[in-house]
């Protein structure tokens, strides 16, 4: 399947507007092509695709008919895969929105048809800036919509191609002048869909419990983005870094916020989100590893293959913790996680605290967590250098990333403080994680250097590796103390604001 990522903007026009009109001394428009177009979108009977931004569709006519799956990324733009035209679904596609679907069936929703006239623009160098589609539009609700009627506009949608976003800007500017007006639908999937896609009442109020829920459900939004794109990603694009901390933020909040919450059904969640957060664990821990001994070799000129056998045998390790990871994300102990967590947002099993004043909750919740990060850290200050004072920091700094999610969950209760609390959880989180990515390092490295066999010009790869990860397991100590001092500070002007 091919894919590739896919920038737009739309415009509403009423009436013509003249293409060539976009021409400039350093751009050229193209000649016309004219295509007619008749897309059948599929989703579940009640949209669980088109809720989360995502569509699937099956196109005739143009130069790319087919099977289109478009997935929003999270900055800009979307991550648009491709796949023959045919009857049904591809089975690739199918994969790729899996837990969007989790088992249900997948039905025609929506039909476009479209007349077309694309042209493309150039730069001087005959370079393809962006493409220019003028677009007569009718739309048809096939099931289960309020309103079936047909819907008719007409809309610019320019999308770019190898040029620079400015190219995008600039259009506008022309595009706007000339009566056009930014499109208020995201899509004309949703232009269709209409008031079907409003979102659901969510956790409103401003008690602590609802602050928690709209925090977990933003999470689970995250991690239902990245599931289809780490399934896409052949080497380490951050994908999967983030679908994890998406999973570590939602256990970490639990965990801080207990007291709101019934202990036998929390306990069961974070059980299986701790699982899940092992298996992304498995493919980022060996993608961690593998970058950092290839940006290693390469500040020191050894980019070569001589001596590189042994850290060519974890690169295969990551390639079958990616194809392990892919199957379990199409698999059920995921989906149930998943609808597990769908359940506990939907129903959340609040205690009588959670329904409290978050202004008067989160504050001694944020605090309790630092005090834990504070405890462990002067604890480790007072070891020996040694295993024990590793485990100790490491202990650290999963304290510390407990409390930058806490304050994290509480900016919109708390604003300014808990964000700068969350600030400097997070870089003292970054410099214990560093340290301990150097200690994973030089355990991997020992192992990687004892195997039998193993031949010299390895053993001399290995051992200069192994000696940078000492000297830098011995750096990223340095300067904690003032980030630790700081933030307890801060939380002094939470707990007590007056």
């Amino acid at each position: 399947m091919a894919n590739h990522v896919e920038i737009e903007r739309k415009y509403d026009v009423d009436g013509a507007i003249a293409i060539e009109d976009l021409a400039g001394p350093d751009v050229t428009v193209g000649e016309p092509h004219t295509w007619r177009l008749v897309a059948d979108y599929v989703d579940t009977p009640d949209l669980a695709l088109a809720r989360h931004g995502v569509t699937l569709r099956r196109r005739e006519g143009g130069q790319d008919a087919g099977w289109h799956l478009k997935l929003p990324l999270i900055k800009s733009g979307r991550r648009e895969v491709h796949a023959p035209l045919g009857a049904g679904v591809p089975a690739g596609l199918a994969g790729l929105v899996a837990a969007f679907v989790r088992g249900r069936e997948l039905v025609p929703v929506v039909t476009l048809e479209t007349d077309r006239t694309a042209r493309t623009l150039h730069d001087r160098d005959g370079v393809a800036l962006a493409e220019v589609s003028d677009d007569v539009v009718e739309g048809r609700r096939l099931t289960g919509g309020r309103d079936r009627r047909s819907l008719s506009w007409h809309e610019i949608e320019v999308e770019l191609l190898d040029g620079s976003a400015d190219v995008l800007d600039t259009l506008e500017r022309k595009l706007r002048q000339a009566g056009a007006v930014t499109s208020t639908s995201p899509s004309k999937l949703a232009r269709v869909l209409g008031d079907e896609l409003a979102p659901e009442s969510g956790h409103g109020g401003r008690g602590a419990g609802a602050s928690l829920m709209a925090y977990v459900e933003q999470q689970r939004g995250q991690v239902l983005a990245y599931d289809p794109l780490v399934q896409l990603a052949d080497h380490d694009d951050d994908t999967v870094h983030k679908m994890r901390v998406a999973v570590r933020r939602i256990r970490s909040v639990l965990r801080t916020h207990a007291r709101l919450l019934d202990g036998e059904r929390v306990a069961a969640l974070e059980t299986e989100l701790k699982w899940l957060a092992g298996e992304l664990g498995t493919v980022r821990d060996l993608e961690v590893l593998t970058a950092r001994f290839d940006r290693r070799l390469t500040e020191r000129g050894m980019e070569s293959r001589a001596g590189r056998k042994s850290l060519d045998r974890l690169a295969a390790k990551e390639r079958e913790a990616r194809r392990a990871l892919k199957h379990t994300l199409r698999g059920p102990r995921y989906f149930a996680v998943l609808a597990a967590l769908d359940d506990f947002i939907a129903a959340p099993p609040f205690r009588g605290r959670a329904h409290r004043k978050a202004t008067r909750v989160l504050p001694g919740l944020l605090a309790g967590s630092w005090r834990k990060v504070r405890s462990r850290y002067d604890r480790a200050e007072r070891l020996p250098e040694g295993a024990e004072r590793d485990q100790m920091l490491h202990s650290t700094r999963k304290a510390a990333k407990r409390a930058r999610y806490t304050a994290e969950a509480a900016t919109d209760i708390l604003g300014k403080p808990a964000r700068k609390i969350a600030k400097q959880a997070e870089k003292l989180q970054e410099a214990l994680g560093r340290r301990q990515d150097a200690l994973v390092a030089q355990d991997w490295l020992i192992r990687l250097g004892t195997r039998p066999g193993l031949p010299a010009e390895d053993a001399f790869t290995l051992g200069l590796l192994l000696d940078a990860e000492r000297q830098e397991a011995a750096e990223t100590h340095r300067g904690l103390t003032p980030v630790l001092d700081k933030a307890t500070k801060l939380m002094r002007t939470i707990e007590n604001p007056g």
